[in-house]
């Protein structure tokens, strides 16, 4: 089998595992990388679902690849924390209970808070009318009630000031972190009160960005990601 391409193949779940997705052709540097690329994006689009089985047998059968490839992408996935590896048993995709979805929640709010102070000074004219476009995105799929393709754009507008502080030690805790929770958007939406809501709580931060006041974005930024952050802390644990 060639490094250079890897074809997934349908084949039946003999291992009570995840049912294997529609096959798709890879094209990454290493058999390795390329498991856990097709891996990683199959548990943050939810087809692999939180505590589902990952055996290494059925997933080597239908990537067609020895077990060594699968057994170095799952350790890979397991230091990203998105698959829990227990001992005579295997893995399984992970999954946060409340309590550590309040405590990324948490960790959320105070890199983000420094990102975008970081960041500010760095914003070009061209990512100022990026951010504006991704709040128009996410004002036209809150109206068209398409949750998944709102939470695309809003995951853009965040990142981008993550992405302008230049700060590599900040994004290497930052986008792991994000994976984690994104797999809990129907929660946080539940959480936060809604669509209309966030849209406004984003406008409001893009003001404070436009006229430049770090302090002021900051604090709104704060006070956004705090608000699901309240609903938890409020249902205790």
């Amino acid at each position: 089998m060639s490094e250079a391409s890897l074809q997934i193949t349908h084949r039946p779940d003999r291992d009570g595992g995840a049912a294997a997705p529609p096959p798709r052709p890879l094209n990454h540097a290493t058999l390795a990388e390329q498991v856990y690329q097709h891996l990683r994006q199959q548990i943050l689009a939810n087809a692999y679902p939180p505590h589902a089985a990952l055996p290494e047998k059925t997933l080597a059968s239908q990537l067609n690849v020895s077990r060594v490839p699968v057994r170095e992408a799952l350790h890979r996935l397991a230091a990203d924390g998105l698959v829990t590896l227990r001992p005579r048993q295997g893995a399984f995709v992970s999954s946060l209970s409340p309590r550590q979805f309040l405590d990324a929640y948490r960790v959320r709010e105070s890199l983000e808070e420094l990102a975008i102070k970081l960041a500010l000074p760095n914003l070009t004219a061209a990512d100022l009318d990026e951010l504006s476009r991704l709040q128009d995105d996410m004002r036209r799929h809150a109206a068209a009630d398409d949750a998944d393709a709102f939470f695309a754009a809003n995951r853009a507008f965040h990142a981008l000031f993550v992405e302008r502080s230049y700060n590599d030690y900040l994004k290497a805790i930052y986008f792991p972190l994000l994976d984690q929770m994104r797999r809990h958007i129907s929660s946080s939406l539940g959480l936060r009160g809604g669509l209309e809501r966030s849209i406004d709580e984003h406008q409001a931060i893009l003001s404070a960005v436009q006229a430049g006041d770090a302090d002021e974005a900051a604090r709104l930024l704060r006070e956004h990601i705090h608000v699901p952050q309240r609903a938890l802390e409020e249902r205790g644990p």
